[in-house]
């Protein structure tokens, strides 16, 4: 029998928000992982706000919404607070009741900055990784690096001429050579640059977004975002590897590291650098071609039967760049300025990273 299409609307609701979402819901794992990781910077919160004043939004719930902006896709902070108005499934991970009202999208425009100043979103990621070696999730000797291309959100037309342009020998290429990021400058974002990463494609306007992973089971232990340039790359790798040595519970000289790489780092100095560190370059090499003279390691580190292995794993962080770019904020990124992308980058990572260890750990919901 057909039923009615009834007009009458209920007054009220009698089953509560936790009911609605299902016990098998992956938001169910992810949240208790972050909640805990949002614990553990409540005495940095407490720093950045005044004690005095009115009551503002609790930092905690603002990142729990950025996080399901990055999770989900959405495109902008505004369509984020129209999905946090109706959608129950936001509007329970963020900590709001049903009646609760959402707050002015401009909330995060006042905040991002005391939230980027106190460097929120590099302790977030430490934070998880504490849980995840907790857990023995990580390696601590054996690591991936690797570097992607972060559109910018500016327009090739909007680069004009340096009224500085450095003189020869003083510019940004090897050997001082001046290219075309030192002769124009963006006037809607000065810092991003000019670049391409491949000789095939377009150069656009952009940063360089970097990845420190670990082998075993592929999450990113350090993260970091730079201007555009050819060593860059290089550059911030080691950068990120002394700062992971440095932290490195177990550090002792018995201990050997193993760094694996694409053929970008087949660099002499770069693999020497590593040597200076005790660390073993596991970095892909030219097979073929003249190409093949820039190859730098050594017969013994050629031969590591290790060598083989990361060489495999270092595939894993070629996932980590494709989810966060795919079709997400990170695609092309909506904010300006250096500082602003390399907090939103890391933030980004974090979210990879539990969205990894929901499947790797038991979390009770």
């Amino acid at each position: 029998m057909r039923g009615d299409d009834e007009k009458q609307r209920g007054l009220y609701s009698y089953v509560p928000l936790e009911q609605r979402i299902p016990p098998e819901h992956p938001l169910r794992k992810i949240r208790p992982m972050f909640d805990r990781a949002l614990e553990c910077l409540d005495g940095e919160f407490e720093l950045l706000y005044s004690r005095k004043g009115r009551p503002s939004i609790a930092p905690e719930r603002l990142l729990r919404s950025l996080l399901l902006q990055v999770l989900y896709s959405v495109r902008s902070e505004r369509q984020l607070m129209e999905q946090l108005d109706y959608n129950l499934l936001f509007r329970w991970f963020v900590g709001l009741e049903m009646d609760d009202r959402v707050w002015d999208v401009t909330v995060f425009t006042k905040n991002r900055e005391r939230l980027i100043d106190g460097e929120v979103s590099q302790r977030l990621l430490g934070a998880v990784l504490e849980q995840a070696r907790e857990h023995n999730l990580l390696s601590e000797e054996h690591f991936t690096v690797d570097g992607t291309l972060i559109q910018a959100w500016a327009a090739a037309r909007s680069f004009k001429p340096k009224d500085d342009v450095p003189k020869p020998g003083q510019g940004t290429g090897s050997g001082g050579e001046v290219l075309l990021r030192d002769k124009v400058k963006s006037e809607t974002d000065p810092d991003s640059r000019l670049y391409k990463k491949a000789t095939a494609d377009k150069s656009v306007p952009s940063y360089l977004g970097h990845a420190l992973m670990e082998n075993r089971n592929g999450l990113v232990v350090a993260a970091e975002v730079s201007q555009s340039a050819t060593n860059a790359e290089r550059e911030v790798a080691l950068k990120m590897i002394d700062e992971q040595l440095r932290h490195d519970p177990l550090n002792d000289a018995e201990r050997e590291y193993t760094v694996g790489a694409d053929k970008q780092y087949q660099d002499p100095h770069f693999v020497a650098r590593l040597r200076e560190r005790h660390v073993v370059p596991h970095v892909a090499e030219y097979e073929s071609g003249i190409n093949q003279r820039k190859n730098s390691l050594t017969e013994a580190e050629r031969a590591d039967e290790r060598r083989s292995i990361s060489q495999r794993k270092r595939k894993l962080i070629e996932r980590v760049f494709g989810w966060a770019k795919l079709d997400r904020p990170l695609r092309q990124v909506k904010l300006r300025g250096l500082k602003r992308v390399d907090w939103f980058y890391r933030l980004t990572i974090t979210a990879y990273n539990l969205v990894r260890m929901r499947r790797l750990m038991p979390v009770a919901a």
